[in-house]
């Protein structure tokens, strides 16, 4: 799979502010069908950095109920979490 494939989008919110701060990580929104070897691999393209660690969290789909009753589904995700080595960074939104 190409990285664009692999990469879906970032993760902006302040979680994920607060780790990029402190402990030099990216989350992204990532395909469900990539492993960690092939996260890495896309983020080193894609931005040209050393990645150190990747670290992977699934969220399953489940039913949406409203009243007791089932009305839809919730959507689920794989998100991970890119350790970059010391020194690299990747910023999204400079000089906003």
């Amino acid at each position: 799979m190409d990285y664009t494939q692999i990469i879906l989008k970032p993760v902006v919110t302040e979680k994920a502010t607060f780790i990029r701060d402190d402990h030099n990580q990216v989350a992204f929104m990532v395909s469900p069908r990539a492993g960690k070897l092939e996260i890495k691999r896309a983020v080193e393209q894609a931005f040209n950095v050393k990645v150190v660690d990747v670290n992977v969290v699934v969220r399953k789909s489940r039913p949406k109920t409203r009243h007791g009753r089932v009305v839809g589904k919730v959507a689920g995700f794989k998100k991970a979490y890119v350790t970059l080595a010391q020194g690299e960074k990747i910023e999204f939104f400079e000089g906003v």
